[in-house]
């Protein structure tokens, strides 16, 4: 049996690992660049809720970016119904950010909806009621940083601003997932970097701007590699 197909393991390890990242985020030295952009959005809390976008590879440092507070949106994370999404879930609940749980219908079987189209129009009630909501555009099964259409149609429907999130972390471990999820160790260095906000035209062309957004999200995330490699 796999471990994390059991509630019991899934929801001890999730505790675990949701208390390691915390001591990790602790003993890191932060680097940011663009901290204004968030700062703007985040002003706008009484008016418009905000889409935050980061690769999937780098989900366990994502949490460090955006501390839930009444000077900001209220954020949720948009996580799969897998047994690994379950885990990834319960960590990051234990850390303070609540999930919508959902992810796209698979493309080799399009009647399998993993709860997708319910968690969009959860999504789009959140945003809407100025709430935000953290996504990793190429998940949850990718092809790695290759951003899908889903970022492009809530932003859309919403007319809600997009950031997006670099991050990176030195030293680390990279799984041998299909995405090499980045795994920050303690007393390392880390850094964060805003680009955006972002709006989504409702005459705009779907797939390019998705790829246009794409391109945007690697080049923050290769800069947020490229402040760690200035550093001694």
């Amino acid at each position: 049996m796999r471990p994390l197909r059991n509630p019991v393991v899934i929801s001890v390890l999730s505790a675990v690992f949701a208390a390691y990242l915390r001591f990790v985020f602790a003993t890191l030295r932060w680097t940011r660049e663009g901290q204004e952009n968030a700062a703007a959005v985040a002003a706008m809390r009484d008016e418009k809720g905000v889409i935050i976008c980061f690769w999937h590879a780098r989900i366990p440092l994502s949490p460090a970016a955006w501390k839930q507070g009444p000077e900001r949106q209220p954020v949720r994370a948009l996580i799969s119904h897998s047994s690994d999404g379950e885990f990834i879930a319960r960590a990051v609940g234990h850390i303070g950010f609540p999930a919508i749980r959902g992810s796209s219908k698979k493309k080799t079987d399009p009647a399998k909806n993993k709860g997708g189209e319910q968690a969009f129009r959860d999504m789009i009630k959140w945003v809407q009621t100025r709430g935000g909501v953290a996504l990793t555009p190429d998940g949850p099964r990718g092809p790695a940083e290759v951003m899908q259409l889903g970022v492009v149609s809530l932003a859309r429907f919403t007319r809600a601003p997009v950031l997006m999130l670099g991050l990176a972390c030195r030293p680390c471990l990279r799984l041998g997932t299909w995405d090499g999820t980045v795994l920050p160790l303690p007393f390392g260095r880390a850094s964060i970097v805003w680009e955006g906000p972002f709006e989504a035209p409702r005459d705009a062309d779907p797939e390019a701007l998705a790829a246009d957004w794409g391109r945007r999200l690697t080049a923050v995330t290769e800069r947020a590699e490229a402040l760690l490699a200035k550093q001694p």
